[in-house]
């Protein structure tokens, strides 16, 4: 009875095999996840937020370039925001802490505050732990954690700022909570108080001055210097005597003791240039064209303080051929636009308010530059061949170094000889009055021969 059935059986799995085989393949295949360079929609928090009313914390966000980041990571996971409000970031915080955020060479401070503020998790106001829980800490977006808890009223708290308002936006992807003040992370206090300090330590005055050499330009003996106090020797003398010849012939006081990271400084300075845009032809010249960034590296490692003026990239490109083919032409060109005291916009512009004209020593001896106020700011250099303006005030200032950006390319003013003057009219006038004083006397002696003959 079986082997009829298991025949029709056999025969009806040799009829079908093909068939299936003839059968299209359709694999299936998962959908592809989310790319991080999809459109944000509208109702995403991160267009909430720079719709809100959080428009402080907005402004910090496109200063700091975080959109793109901020993208990338709506479209891969929910997130949280803590929103400082309006007046914590406008009255509340540190006028000069402010200041330090802002400047283009802090940018990655910048960036790390505001990232501090971002956890890549939903995180509602359910879901805040309990006062019996204790706290629990999340990461953030910049790789550091906070802490959430509640106290003992009910209130709910982000390591010491207080939640004011709770959901205050709410999306899909992710949710926004207002809170009473700014949270600072521990690295960008530190990097603040690291640049607070370095300017205390430069105001530090030197103790007793120690005997310098006049033949040799060296110091006779060698005396403890305080620490951050500027060098004894004029930069004059620590400068190269040529460029890219040798090192200077004797080192300041400060070298040694390498209180003050003049590489790293000058680095600093020429990479706010290049984010700062518009004085790459500046940058390539210290860097490239000329060792004058090691130069100047080592000068400021020695205690030396400098003023750059920074001639932006239009100004630049009016430069000929011949102006820079001869040897040397663009390291003088550079010691010219180097003053070697620490000015900054506002310092300049007060003292040509005040004294009208101020003439600047350079690193491009024995030639000065001319500052006088002219349209509401500093105007420097004589002539309108060359004169240029201060256009860009403080592009980098950190106590040492200080960058000023210029409209123009500033060139020394040609010595004029001095003409002599004529020697007659003094001597006529010098021998008016002797010799009427001759006739006086001889006549007084004829006189006086006279009365004696008489």
């Amino acid at each position: 009875m079986d082997s009829p059935v298991c025949g029709v059986s056999t025969f009806l799995l040799l009829t079908l095999l093909p068939l299936l085989f003839a059968l299209p393949h359709t694999p299936t295949s998962n959908p592809p996840p989310p790319s991080s360079s999809s459109q944000i929609n509208s109702n995403s928090v991160l267009v909430a937020l720079l719709d809100s009313h959080y428009t402080e914390l907005a402004e910090l966000v496109e200063k700091a370039l975080l959109l793109h980041t901020l993208e990338d990571a709506v479209a891969s996971h929910n997130i949280t925001i803590f929103a400082p409000r309006n007046d914590a970031l406008e009255r509340q915080l540190d006028p000069e802490f402010k200041r330090f955020l802002l400047e283009p060479r802090n940018l990655r401070s910048l960036q790390t505050l505001l990232m501090f503020h971002i956890v890549p998790k939903r995180i509602g106001s359910h879901e805040w732990p309990s006062e019996n829980s204790g706290s629990v800490r999340h990461r953030t977006l910049s790789d550091h954690r906070v802490h959430l808890m509640s106290k003992g009223s009910g209130q709910k708290v982000v390591d010491l700022a207080e939640i004011v308002r709770p959901d205050d936006v709410v999306r899909p992807d992710g949710i926004i909570h207002g809170i009473e003040r700014l949270l600072i992370p521990r690295s960008v206090q530190e990097d603040f108080n690291r640049r607070r300090n370095l300017r205390d330590i430069s105001a530090v005055l030197p103790e007793g001055a120690p005997e310098v050499d006049p033949r040799t330009h060296r110091l006779k003996k060698p005396a403890p210097v305080p620490v951050g106090a500027p060098p004894v020797l004029p930069i004059y003398d620590a400068m190269a005597p040529g460029p890219s010849l040798a090192p200077a012939p004797a080192p300041g006081p400060g070298g040694p003791h390498h209180h003050f990271n003049g590489e790293r400084q000058v680095k600093d300075f020429i990479h706010t240039l290049l984010h700062y845009g518009g004085y790459n032809e500046m940058a390539d010249i210290l860097v490239n064209l000329t060792s004058l960034a090691a130069e100047m590296g080592r000068l400021v490692s020695e205690g030396y303080v400098l003023t750059v003026l920074a001639p932006n990239d239009e100004a630049m490109a009016k430069l000929t051929t011949d102006q820079l083919s001869e040897p040397g032409a663009p390291e003088q060109i550079i010691y010219y636009h180097i003053i070697p005291e620490y000015q900054t916009e506002e310092s300049m512009y007060n003292a040509v308010r005040r004294f009208g004209k101020v003439r600047y020593d350079t690193l491009r001896l024995p030639h000065k530059v001319l500052a006088q106020e002219a349209d509401g700011s500093v105007k420097f250099g004589q002539g309108e061949g060359s004169a240029a303006y201060l256009f860009d005030p403080d592009i980098y200032t950190d106590g040492r170094i200080s960058v000023q950006g210029i409209d123009g390319v500033l060139f020394p003013q040609e010595e004029e000889p001095k003409t002599q003057r004529k020697a007659s009219p003094v001597v006529k006038v010098a021998t008016k009055p002797r010799r009427g004083k001759l006739l006086e006397v001889a006549c007084s002696m004829f006189g006086a021969f006279g009365q004696i003959c008489k």
